[in-house]
């Protein structure tokens, strides 16, 4: 445009605009909520000075001319990447448009960047403003499911029913804007005119609806026509009363027995009056196709029960019954806070291969969590197709699927005669690599797809090195936490569990936030976690709740509600999540420490899981736990002490330093030539009391030596379980001993990360040797082949192997610490969409030579750790020969070391960096893979927990 100012595309910008670590929500029922942005620049040290907000409900009120509704003004904060709004009240069922600007260093003009984001149906309190009644069908005796064929699971056993439609016929003017609130107590799909609306699947998503509702939003305008509209939906059980969890005496039904709709209509016109369409005992109900859906079983589509349109206007529904009201509650009712399930991508066969003559099996070549989208020709009236689902292939080539439990995931189409039909669940979820479909004579690989679904969680890692094996290796821990992720963070999405246990999540959190931002997706599951505490104020196993379902939080699985919270805190630089969980962390460790004034946990334990599936000698169960409330208290105190909270954190830290005191004491012994031994000897035991800082300064190397031992004396291998495994990395690199960390990485035999690829996984398996040439499979009671605790290795790809790092001190990647462990690799790189902007790693030997990259985003710095063999050849090149503004050198050079007679040379050199693009250069020959030692990352000082 003529007169326009010319932007430099290279310069400061703001992009990635969020609302809580949304991008343009529709539907939020905060009334402060984070408006946070993320900075990009080509340049060195283009870093902001300030920055400024303003908020409007008319895009042109954020002019300078304008009157926004709240405007922060210019704030000088070189360090904001983020503020809460502090504006006047937000009103519900409002769009507000938002601009941040931020100014670099030195210039008088921003960059500027907009976004904008929509209130729900209601602010505060969340249910307020809703009028619509739960309904659903007739809950009175219907008939269940066909039997299935001979050979198939017998589905009729659990009662399934089928699933209720739902239709209201309404009549519109000229509408200008139109809004659907909805929800459901089990699962919903929704249409208006025909049209499905919105693209989220296993709506609403699960909570513990004791607790809480959700309800979505959807802009629905460009779908209301002027004349006769039709708003249909379909329910299904889900979690509300269908098939969830292990417990045979409670398999399903945990919160209700039928499922139950809820929505409300707003359709606003050019004068600005609002009408609304609301569930109530005016909309009409039968059942149709749907014969059956379950999140465990499966679903049942049976063609001949279809009522043809029945989803549009103009058709007859005078044999439809009325729906029936259960309640009008709406007080357990808030919007999404998270983005929902989505089909996120489809795969298409590898193979199919015909085994009888109407059975298939097809092989995706990927172990998944999803459904078969199956496209069938000609099915006559009552022929059955019949789709099972399994991880793996037993010796004879057919599906194994006694892993699954009682879980059936099995779905069926009946057909009616018609040409052509594409047949796809709508209700359901598994988890599988291989389907056997049977029923069909001929099946073609472009008759077939999977449909991957997982909660949309935006990607924001990546991952690639030298080893293709490392690399695979990194692509199945990403889908291990792709199937697992489902509107809560699950163990397994295959068999009859399915379940948000807590350890899990806290082990493999660090891994989950360096592949994709889930940082919305927790903000939902820690109130889950919040859903989930007992009347005690202690933390649970799972979350949401389930009835009967270990209540009691164990060691290391009730502690996911301090680690969890404090981790976020210090990946997205948002408070909020110390503030929404102190209490709950306070009451944590002050029950702990009730039931066990000696500071021992050995009492109020719960089931007590220990490592759980270590292949080695159990850790003793007391030094598990007292290590977990150790290091719980010291989350407590920090996240306590960030919140300006200092009696409380002073408090805690003191208790924290008299349970490393106790811990010492009771389980650490040593001997006249420095040896040590932590009760138990196991390499949990010595792993959990690095990591946790729990051994004083003087023992802490000869716990490194013993680990080692261990670690060398079983392959070099590892024999621990969930809790240990996540540690032993990282706790190897701190002490020096890279070079056992890379052994572990690259064993092949059993347990290894790597044995299960020489087998054919593409996901995490549950075990280390779920299956062996020697043994087969092991017990079917407990052995996924996709679970991803095993998978927080993911976390030192990044971070050790690549040397994309934050400091231990920093927030939001404000402080970086790249320092590459190359090992015997060629070459490795890495890319985080961090909350600040991006940061890249790539390094390369070449002959002699390394070659390091590192892109530090906008308002942020790096200590940049590159290993050489001789300090003094380092050199800096990206364009700026000689560049003392924004480089400096660390470390000295080793030849003015020895010249003064000091020590020789560290093996790297270090340097601190402002933001930008660096390329560093660096002979490197080294004649072994050991590093030098280094302080722990997580190391505890006693002035910290003495303060």
């Amino acid at each position: 445009m003529p007169g326009s100012p010319k932007v430099d595309a290279r310069a400061l910008r703001p992009y990635a605009l969020r609302c809580d670590h949304r991008t343009t929500p529709l539907g939020t029922d905060e009334p402060a909520p984070l408006l946070s942005w993320r900075l990009a620049s080509d340049r060195r040290g283009d870093d902001p000075t300030a920055y400024r907000v303003r908020v409007a409900e008319r895009p042109e009120d954020l002019a300078e001319d304008g009157r926004p509704l709240w405007d922060t003004g210019r704030v000088e904060d070189p360090g904001a990447i983020g503020v809460l709004y502090a504006g006047p009240a937000l009103r519900p069922r409002t769009r507000y448009h938002w601009r941040v600007a931020v100014w670099p260093r030195g210039t008088r003009q921003p960059a500027e960047a907009t976004s904008w984001f929509e209130t729900a149906l209601s602010v505060a309190p969340p249910g307020a403003d809703w009028s619509a009644y739960w309904i659903t069908h007739d809950p009175s005796p219907i008939a269940v499911m066909d039997a299935p064929t001979e050979g198939e699971h017998a589905l009729d056993d659990h009662g399934l029913a089928p699933c209720p439609l739902l239709r209201r016929a309404f009549t519109a003017t000229a509408v200008t804007r139109a809004r659907l609130y909805v929800s459901a107590r089990g699962l919903y799909e929704v249409r208006l005119n025909g049209t499905r609306i919105g693209d989220a699947e296993l709506a609403p998503g699960w909570t513990d609806y004791t607790r809480r509702v959700q309800y979505q939003t959807y802009d629905v305008t460009e779908l209301v026509r002027t004349g006769e509209n039709v708003l249909a939906a379909t329910v299904a059980d889900g979690w509300w009363s269908g098939f969830v969890g292990f417990e045979p005496r409670r398999a399903g039904a945990h919160y209700g027995t039928v499922p139950q709709f809820l929505a409300e209509l707003h359709l606003t016109d050019a004068e600005g009056r609002t009408t609304t369409v609301v569930t109530d005992d005016t909309w009409l109900t039968r059942t149709g196709a749907v014969r059956h859906a379950d999140l465990l079983m499966g679903e049942c589509h049976d063609l001949r029960r279809e009522p043809t349109g029945w989803e549009s206007p103009g058709y007859d529904a005078t044999d439809w019954q009325r729906a029936l009201i259960t309640d009008a509650d709406h007080s357990l009712l808030v919007a999404s806070v998270d983005e929902p399930v989505r089909a996120m991508a489809e795969l298409r066969p590898l193979s199919v291969t015909r085994v009888h003559d109407d059975v298939h099996i097809v092989d995706f070549g990927q172990n998944l969590a999803g459904r078969v989208r199956l496209r069938v020709a000609g099915l006559a009236a009552g022929a059955r197709v019949v789709v099972r689902h399994a991880e793996v292939l037993d010796e004879k080539q057919r599906l194994y699927t006694a892993n699954l439990r009682t879980a059936a995931a099995t779905d069926v189409l009946i057909g009616d005669g018609r040409e052509h039909t594409v047949f796809e669940p709508h209700f359901t979820y598994h988890g599988f690599r291989y389907a056997e479909i049977s029923g069909l004579p001929r099946l073609h690989d472009t008759d077939v797809v999977a449909v991957a679904l997982h909660s949309d969680t935006p990607w924001a890692g990546e991952f690639d090195c030298s080893d293709p094996g490392l690399t695979r290796l990194h692509d199945c821990v990403a889908w291990g936490q792709r199937s697992n992720f489902v509107s809560v963070p699950t163990d397994c999405p295959q068999r009859d569990e399915r379940l948000g246990w807590l350890a899990d999540a806290q082990v493999f959190l660090p891994t989950a936030a360096l592949n994709a931002d889930v940082a919305a997706f927790f903000t939902k599951w820690l109130r889950d976690v919040e859903d989930a505490r007992t009347p005690d104020g202690g933390f649970s196993n799972v979350a949401p709740r389930l009835a009967g379902v270990a209540d009691e939080g164990a060691p290391g699985w009730g502690d996911a509600g301090v680690i969890i919270p404090w981790h976020l805190y210090r990946t997205y630089d948002d408070p909020r999540f110390l503030s929404r969980s102190l209490d709950a962390m306070r009451a944590w460790t002050g029950l702990i420490q009730r039931h066990n004034p000696d500071l021992i946990w050995r009492h109020h334990v719960g089931p007590h899981f220990s490592d759980w599936l270590a292949p080695g000698t159990p850790t003793p169960r007391d030094v598990v736990a007292t290590a977990y409330f150790a290091h719980s208290t010291h989350l407590t105190a920090r996240a306590a002490a960030v919140l300006g909270h200092q009696d409380l954190a002073r408090e805690h830290h003191r208790l924290a330093a008299d349970i490393r005191a106790a811990f010492v004491a009771r389980f650490v012994t040593t001997d006249a030539a420095g040896g040590l031994r932590v009760e138990g000897d196991t390499q949990t035991g010595y792993l959990l009391a690095l990591a946790f800082g729990l051994l004083p300064g003087e023992h802490t190397e000869a716990a490194a030596r013993r680990l080692a031992e261990l670690v060398e004396t079983a392959g070099p291998a590892l024999q621990t379980g969930f809790l240990g495994v996540a540690l032993a990395a990282p706790v190897l690199d701190a002490y020096g001993r890279t070079d056992l960390a890379h052994a572990l990485l690259r064993r092949t035999d059993a347990p290894s990360w790597l044995f299960p690829l020489r087998h054919g996984a593409t996901t995490i398996w549950e075990r280390w040797d779920g299956w062996t040439p020697e043994s087969g499979f092991r017990a079917p009671s407990m052995n996924s082949f996709n679970h991803y605790a095993l998978g927080s290795i993911g976390e030192w790809l990044y971070r050790g192997v690549a040397g994309l790092d934050q400091d231990p001190g920093s927030t939001g990647y404000r402080h970086l610490r790249v320092s590459p462990k190359p090992g015997d690799l060629t070459h490795a790189s890495a890319r985080h969409e961090s909350a600040r902007g991006t940061v890249t790693v790539r390094w390369e030997r070449q002959g002699d030579t390394f070659d390091l990259r590192v892109r530090v985003p906008p308002g942020a710095t790096a200590e940049v750790c590159v290993p050489t063999t001789d300090p003094g050849s380092v050199r800096e090149s990206c364009g700026v020969p000689t560049d003392s503004e924004h480089i400096t050198l660390v470390t000295p050079d080793p030849r003015d070391v020895a010249a003064a007679g000091g020590p020789a040379a560290t093996g790297r050199a270090v340097y601190r960096v402002a933001s930008g693009i660096y390329r560093f250069t660096a002979a490197f020959s080294p004649a072994s893979g050991h590093t030098e030692p280094a302080s722990p990352a997580f190391a505890v000082t006693d002035e910290e927990d003495t303060a």
